[in-house]
């Protein structure tokens, strides 16, 4: 092998990239396998942006570095990043590093292809086609279409878009000129991306109407319907509704059935998004929570949140199959979807998308898909549910812990209440030192690199800790882990009387 010191071009040291990249694959199977896996480094080695830029060379500059000062590069890169693959991240909708979807990401990685056409990706685009079929199949659609998209937001617009077209066929020439005011309808405890999703379409924030929920974070059917009215009555055309299954915060599931009658009654496209909650779809004991999702026109569904696929993979699935997504979207590029070519270009699958190039998101589901079975993920997915059950049923038992509700998704939600705190009888004094808790028991967790686990305020109610399950490594014994954990870092919490 030649050397790097006898690589010269241009009179500028040339790396050995083979060699850097065989050290690389070394690295990375140390680093994000056997150390983060395993729980053999901190979830995070936490310290604070402008120290964080003086402990990394991030400058460019016009001479190159060596090979091994760019390893170091990568060392550092790893040291001081967050690990989801860590057994004890909850701090977002995904977590844990499943090894086989892994193994598909660098496959795909090393392929680097763009899935537009068949020519350039004839296994992928058949591969996606049917994975796609596999995942209608499971919400109950009979037929239909789909794409994967970078995201479940993007997901979201592309519903909003499609409904838009079909209510408005001739907006795709005409623009918003010669359309009517639409208004679309979420739950209160939707996901931002629906606003992002109205501005961005020229259809207007003000035009989406938040839906009252109950006390568990659920739709309220009989809201929907008076807002509906009320819209019509204000001169909007109603035309889009989104309900949620499993709300990012709480994890609710919105009651599909009641709001599909509504729907039909009012002509209205029902979208689902299902991007955190979807993976229930997976399990035979939980799928429950998602009854009446064959009604809906379309679905939102991240299979790299509940399913643990890397990220991303998050797919927007489709009822209809009469060529919806083409219609609204090709712009029948005659440099890429020629029409004379000599396979069935049906297969060419690019031009129903918003985007042109499209990496390819199929393989690792579908690897992983081929490498449990449907058994398999079943298996996964409902372990997952259990633990929130598991540890809902800890707190509710322990002391110095208060469960919000019972959970509907894995999120399980709950205020730690320090023994300082026990006596204080309910009141503002209480909710606002209360609010404090959970702030420090995060600052704790992370400057000790234990653990992750995310908090946040709702409503009227102050700080709570919200834990997620989406790793499937996780135990029994890692749910009682936890619990300690939390209890001995926020234990000694005294929060000083406000002057």
């Amino acid at each position: 092998m030649e050397s790097q010191a006898n690589n010269h071009q241009n009179g500028i040291p040339e790396m050995n990239q083979r060699e850097f990249f065989q050290e690389m694959c070394d690295l990375i199977v140390s680093e994000a396998i056997d150390r983060t896996t395993a729980g053999k480094c901190k979830v995070v080695n936490f310290v604070h942006p402008h120290l964080l830029k003086d402990k990394i060379d991030l400058a460019i500059r016009d001479d190159p570095v060596s090979q091994g000062e760019l390893l170091k590069l990568c060392q550092q890169t790893f040291e001081y990043s967050v690990r989801p693959g860590h057994p004890r991240f909850f701090n977002q909708l995904f977590g844990g590093q499943d090894l086989v979807g892994l193994a598909g990401q660098w496959m795909t990685d090393a392929i680097n292809p763009s899935i537009y056409t068949y020519e350039v990706s004839p296994v992928f685009t058949v591969m996606e086609l049917e994975v796609m079929r596999k995942l209608r199949e499971l919400c109950g659609y009979k037929a239909g279409d789909g794409i994967f998209c970078p995201g479940g937001s993007i997901s979201n617009m592309y519903a909003m878009n499609l409904a838009r077209y079909k209510r408005c066929p001739d907006i795709k020439e005409k623009g918003l000129y010669n359309c009517p005011r639409l208004v679309a309808f979420t739950s209160e405890q939707s996901h931002y991306s629906l606003r992002k999703g109205m501005a961005f379409l020229g259809l207007g924030v003000d035009n989406l109407i938040f839906v009252k929920c109950d006390e568990t974070g659920r739709m309220i059917p009989d809201e929907l319907e008076k807002a509906v009215i009320e819209a019509k009555n204000n001169g909007g055309v109603p035309y889009f509704v989104c309900a949620t299954s499993g709300t990012t915060v709480l994890g609710a599931f919105d009651p599909i059935d009641p709001i599909a009658d509504i729907c039909e009654r009012h002509g209205l496209w029902l979208h689902v998004d299902a991007a955190w909650g979807g993976g229930a779809l997976a399990s035979t004991k939980y799928r429950h929570l998602m009854q009446g999702v064959e009604r809906s026109n379309s679905l939102t569904w991240c299979q790299h949140k509940m399913m643990g696929v890397p990220l991303q993979c998050s797919a927007f699935l489709l009822r209809e199959e009469n060529g919806l997504m083409h219609q609204s979207h090709c712009a029948a590029a005659s440099y890429l979807f020629q029409q004379d070519k000599f396979y069935d270009m049906a297969y060419d699958t690019g031009d129903k998308s918003i985007q042109c190039s499209r990496k390819v998101d199929a393989l690792k589901l579908w690897l992983m898909w081929k490498a449990k079975g449907n058994k398999g993920f079943d298996e996964e997915v409902t372990r997952k549910f259990d633990n929130s059950r598991y540890m809902a049923d800890l707190i509710r038992n322990r002391e110095n812990f208060k469960l919000l509700m019972e959970p509907q998704c894995t999120n399980v939600t709950f205020w730690y209440i320090p023994p300082s705190l026990r006596n204080t009888p309910d009141g503002p004094e209480l909710r606002s030192k209360l609010h404090k808790v959970a702030p420090i028991i995060k600052e704790r967790m992370m400057k000790n690199g234990t653990m992750m686990i995310g908090y946040q305020p709702l409503g009227d109610r102050v700080n709570f800790i919200r834990m997620v399950y989406c790793n499937h490594a996780t135990t029994a014994k890692d749910v009682e882990w936890i619990v300690d954990e939390i209890d001995r870092l926020g234990h000694d919490i005294e929060i000083a009387d406000e002057k």
